[in-house]
């Protein structure tokens, strides 16, 4: 049955138990927003439809129908519901102020070498669910992020994590999703130096999980990599673990292509500012992309081929594109980059996609998150009309069932001074103004 006669389907007996155990209902507060126009986020959308939540999963998603007496409703009417949007390679809650080095976690304060493999290190030790940007990203959307290391050869390894607003909630929902690297992206180290790197760390992994305790008694070649970068690159064989790798130029996608069908990697490929030149290639190893739908200006010799129809081809090409800013500050921009992405031929159901159900489904995270549809995580916004035009805004975003504050640390810094005349001028002794 399809959700868009959902709660004509149910009838009214069924809508009053909803499926869930009296018990259940009492503990889980039963929510309601009706009057909606609903992108489930799958390319379906439901008008005049209604979105019921319990506790902090969504219960049903269809048409207007019964509402349970006991469900707190709220009217939405002539506003746009989506899901949450993913963040994705971006270092949420790893960096506060870019640079002061002691508000960063996202990568070692002070870089011993620019191939550094830190496999072993994890986002999720170092989150901040208390970083003033959460709340910024909230503002433009964003419920969920894949938190990201930055930095080396191999960065470490990211968490996905939900962007609450309450302390001390559990805001790390999965630890260790997938393993980073900037193979292309390490200053001054040539390519094929590189992907030599890269390779020996692949072979010694594989080496190890092959016989750890051999390796522990001291029986295999000396690996160099410590037991923490061994167990987390092992990880990666047999797609157990993805390999998220930052590139660029076409050639470099094609070598990594033929990388990871030789060591049976779950590749994602980052960047790909000239994918467009590979497309087919992408498409048929079945790899999904990250990248900035708006580069198209080279910074360097790996992006001449830049082209801001990058999404739109690869997608046209049947590669599952997600969208990023790749950045922390700017993460609340996911939408206007999507808004940018469609205006160069990305379809409107792709752009939605790649903010949601892509991100959760490359992953690993698909079956509690990316879509508006029963069992599925509660998080999603509410707009007052079509969130990739810039002229509109969020309303409410919700996550894990709440709604959560849309006020940041900008917001109080504007009302604070906002009326310069209320605030004291001058030092003791001193006059408060100039007496010219």
């Amino acid at each position: 049955m399809k959700r868009r006669g959902f709660f004509a389907g149910l009838g009214a007996c069924a809508l009053s138990g909803w499926g869930v155990s009296s018990v259940a209902r009492a503990q889980a507060p039963l929510r309601a927003w009706t009057d909606a126009t609903i992108w489930t986020g799958d390319g379906e959308v439901i008008e005049g439809g209604m979105l019921i939540t319990t506790g902090e999963r969504v219960t049903a998603v269809g048409k207007a129908g019964p509402i349970p007496a006991e469900a707190q409703v709220t009217s939405v009417a002539g506003a746009i519901i989506t899901p949450g949007w993913v963040a994705t390679e971006a270092p949420l809650g790893l960096m506060e102020i870019e640079l002061e080095s002691s508000t960063v976690d996202s990568q070692p304060r002070r870089e011993e070498r620019s191939d550094a493999i830190r496999a072993g290190q994890s986002a999720a030790d170092g989150y901040n669910p208390l970083s003033t940007l959460l709340a910024v990203a909230r503002r433009g959307g964003i419920t969920s992020a894949v938190s990201t290391p930055q930095g080396g050869l191999v960065s470490g390894t990211s968490a996905w994590v939900d962007l609450v607003d309450r302390f001390p909630a559990t805001a790390v929902v999965r630890e260790d999703i997938a393993l980073h690297s900037n193979v292309f992206e390490i200053g001054d180290a040539s390519r094929p130096y590189a992907l030599s790197r890269l390779r020996d760390a692949l072979q010694s992994a594989r080496l190890y999980s092959r016989s750890p305790d051999a390796y522990d008694r001291g029986q295999t070649r000396d690996l160099v990599l410590s037991v923490s970068d061994l167990d987390r690159l092992s990880r990666l064989f047999g797609g157990g673990l993805p390999l998220v790798v930052k590139v660029a130029r076409g050639a470099d996608i094609l070598r990594l292509l033929s990388l990871a069908k030789g060591y049976a990697l779950k590749l994602i490929l980052s960047g790909v500012d000239e994918g467009w030149t590979v497309a087919p290639q992408i498409a048929a190893a079945r790899v999904p992309v990250v990248l900035d739908p708006t580069q198209n200006l080279p910074d360097s010799f790996s992006k001449l081929n830049s082209r801001r129809e990058n999404a739109a081809m690869l997608s046209a090409a049947g590669v599952n594109v997600i969208i990023s800013t790749f950045d922390a500050h700017t993460a609340h921009n996911l939408r206007q980059l999507a808004g940018n992405a469609v205006a160069h031929g990305l379809s409107r159901k792709a752009a939605l996609r790649a903010l949601s159900l892509e991100p959760a489904t490359a992953f690993g995270m698909g079956q509690n998150y990316g879509l508006l549809a029963p069992g599925k995580v509660a998080n999603f916004s509410v707009w007052n009309g079509d969130p990739f035009e810039l002229d509109t805004w969020a309303t409410q975003v919700v996550v894990r069932g709440q709604a959560t504050s849309l006020r940041s640390r900008q917001d109080a810094l504007f009302d604070r001074y906002r009326d310069l005349g209320q605030v004291p001028r001058g030092r003791a002794g001193m006059p408060a103004k100039s007496p010219r």
